[in-house]
């Protein structure tokens, strides 16, 4: 098996396996390394449930042939639980049974694996629910992009691979004052239609491969090639500024300006919203780690700030 973390997770995934044999928790065993997987295997369900509560794994799964407990009562017990709604539960049984009158529906499984099972496709099955489970937590609930969680492994996918990219930090200027003047409702437009900006940017530049993501608030992150990087910033600019008066009020978009209260609790006077993106590149190797793109990335984010209007900004050093 391969000898580093399931999916790019930075750490083994623990499963908890509940099964009247020990049949189960040898497949995974066959299935995944120690790297990636660390199982715990119990036989009866009433006890598991309290041993979860204390030590919660990234997965459950439970046996429809438990003895002591119908598997999917287990299930509807764990998942009652509103800390563990999240909690990825695969459920395990005989293909023949499944003629057995089950309401799916209501069924609180995320994954149905059936017996006959071999490693190979427990594996896939397995990887592919912990991977989905890891995307929906990590999604921002607004945007629906990737979040931080995604953001950082695929920074760091592509400096463990010495790739050659452009990484670029976008965030709004004076985003704080539309949202007090005008509700956090309009705000949320104004977030929606920043995405939308820049996804179909991105993927109209650099294709189906380039990568979006939503830090939170009113800060995006996105990555391309190198040659690549600066027609995209460009048209993210353009395309923001020529559709963001008109999240603006008619007197307002006409000033040029709003009246708000800044940070100190000062009315003053905020221009309209403006998009600063900032631009690093990592070419032949520099980067070593994410947090060092994150560091360069703050630094040069102050240096676009200090351009009221919208502008980007390429990370020349690396040139």
């Amino acid at each position: 098996m391969p000898e580093r973390p399931l999916c790019l997770f930075t750490r083994p995934q623990k499963i908890m396996v509940l099964s009247p044999g020990e049949e189960l928790a040898a497949l995974f065993a066959a299935a995944f390394s120690p790297a990636e997987v660390e199982v715990t295997a119990l036989a009866r369900g009433r006890g598991a449930v309290e041993t979860l509560f204390i030590d919660p794994p990234d997965m459950l799964v439970v046996d429809a042939a438990l003895a002591d407990i119908p598997g999917l009562e287990l299930v509807a017990m764990v998942k009652s639980e509103n800390v563990y709604r999240q909690l990825p539960v695969a459920f395990v049984m005989d293909e023949a049974a499944l003629v057995e009158d089950i309401d799916w529906c209501a069924a609180e499984v995320d994954e149905l694996l059936t017996r006959p099972l071999t490693a190979s496709m427990l594996r896939a099955r397995i990887s592919l629910t912990l991977a989905r489970a890891s995307r929906s937590l990590d999604a921002n609930p607004l945007t629906k992009l990737p979040g931080n969680t995604s953001i950082i492994g695929r920074i760091q996918e592509r400096i463990d691979r010495k790739e050659d990219f452009a990484l670029a930090y976008a965030d709004l200027d004076y985003f704080k004052s539309f949202n007090d003047k005008y509700g956090f409702s309009r705000g949320d437009e104004v977030l929606m239609m920043t995405a939308r900006i820049i996804v179909n940017t991105v993927r109209a530049v650099g294709g189906a491969k380039a990568f979006v993501g939503h830090v939170g608030g009113d800060d995006f992150v996105f990555i391309l090639p190198v040659d690549q990087v600066e027609a995209a910033c460009q048209a993210v600019v353009r395309s923001f500024d020529d559709i963001v008066p008109h999240f603006y009020d008619a007197d307002d978009r006409e000033r040029g300006f709003i009246q708000s209260v800044d940070r100190e609790g000062n009315r003053r006077s905020f221009p309209l919203m403006a998009i600063s993106i900032a631009v690093i590149f990592n070419r032949d190797g520099r980067l070593t780690h994410y947090g060092e793109a994150s560091q360069m990335a703050m630094t040069l984010k102050k240096k676009a700030k200090e351009n009221p209007r919208s502008c980007y900004v390429l990370d020349k050093r690396q040139y």
